[in-house]
């Protein structure tokens, strides 16, 4: 119950307070908690399991109608307060969609979803969702290759309009076939002891519009295709925790519109990126790969962070850790190598300024560390 209570009070300093139903954050679980700032009683919380069977699907405690199934595909239409979705069972080819503007719950609870024609999930809720992986269970989310059109948003094997608590401690596999693997048009917070299996061949590993916090759990992410990223956010990233571990291969991709290339990263962010604690591996074995691309600074206080490029130059420039504006170290374990071009590249000068220049401004180091080694190709610096 504390981690759900912190997991809450984190979300209310990323947003601003918003007018909503209830507050959600107790039972996910199926049980209320004295921490929660409006409990509510257990018999007050209206469960829906739902659960798949091979070609069928079985529905039970839907007493208000608000469920219809079509052959596999469960649509989920509701108001009512306090939701809590079940989810168990294994499908070859079905989905569920929710159409909902109030908070409510999804759980999982060792479910196997496979839509051959769209996303697994898709969550068409404004309000957040809380999706807790259920302790001990081992949960998989895929999509196909191709999606029928539909009136609403398809962006990924899981998506969802909007905000996103993603906890628990159990397993999800994610594989994102058509587009992303996850992907949100607000924001997401991952916490708890929960374990996230991602991998795309086409796209995104998470594709997030308006942040993504990661406070705890292990995550490991790969994605295979040409300019694809494991992390994309148009906002901030936030890493306060966990094991994150990503890995790219794709080469660049040429856009004729911007006349230039596009190349594959381990995490791209148009905001500023942050990290206080856990640890995270990056990989990007494709030509011009990168480990961070980030649009405003780097900020790295705390943690371990490693940050590997091997790919080529051939279109693109690989960098471990490339930002527009600067990249400020000031604690823990920051490691950067690449085979060819910079290892970090703090947005000073251009190809025009030599390289002591650049050297000398390519990592604004904080502090006193107990190792300081900066080179074009290799950035150790340990606090």
């Amino acid at each position: 119950m504390k981690k759900i209570f912190l997991l809450l009070m984190a979300a209310v300093t990323i947003v601003a307070c918003k007018n909503d139903d209830t507050d959600f954050s107790s039972y996910t679980n199926g049980s209320s908690s004295s921490s929660s700032t409006d409990p509510i009683p257990e018999d007050a919380i209206k469960v829906i399991s739902i659960t798949y069977n091979g070609g069928s699907v079985t529905v039970s405690g839907d007493d208000a109608n608000c469920v219809t199934v079509n052959g596999a595909d469960v649509t989920v239409t509701s108001e009512i307060d306090s939701l809590l979705l079940v989810l168990s069972g294994t499908i070859t080819d079905g989905s569920l969609l929710v159409k909902r503007q109030k908070k409510y719950g999804i759980k999982l609870n060792g479910v196997s979803i496979n839509n051959v024609d769209g996303p697994a999930i898709n969550n068409q809720g404004s309000k957040y969702l809380y999706l807790e992986v259920a302790d001990g269970t081992t949960n998989t989310l895929t999509d196909g290759t191709t999606y029928t059109e539909q009136v609403y948003d398809q962006k990924g094997a899981f998506f969802s309009e909007g905000e996103v608590y993603l906890y628990g401690t159990g397993t999800l596999n994610v594989t994102g076939n058509c587009r992303h693997a996850i992907a949100c048009d607000d924001f997401i917070v991952i916490d708890d002891d929960v374990t996230l299996n991602i991998s795309s061949p086409t796209g995104s590993g998470i594709k997030v519009n308006d942040g993504l916090w990661i406070n705890n759990g292990t995550i490991d992410i790969n994605v295979t295709a040409d300019a694809a990223r494991g992390i994309r956010c148009d906002s901030v990233v936030v890493i306060n925790g966990g094991n994150t571990t990503i890995a790219t291969s794709g080469d660049c991709v040429y856009d004729s519109q911007t006349a230039d290339y596009s190349s594959a990263a381990c995490i791209k962010c148009d905001y500023p990126f942050t990290m206080t604690g856990g640890s995270l591996t990056m990989t990007s074995r494709g030509d011009g790969g990168k480990g961070i691309n980030c649009t405003r600074d780097i900020i790295f206080k705390g943690g371990t962070l490693v940050a590997t490029t091997t790919g080529d130059n051939t279109d693109g420039k690989p960098k471990a850790i490339k930002s527009d504006t600067g990249i400020y170290v000031s604690g823990g374990s920051f490691k950067a190598t690449v085979d060819v071009s910079w290892a970090c590249d703090g947005g000073y000068g251009d190809d025009t300024t030599s390289d002591a220049e650049r050297l000398e401004h390519c990592v604004n180091v904080e502090g006193t560390p107990t190792t300081k080694n900066i080179t074009k190709k290799s950035v150790e610096i340990v606090y």
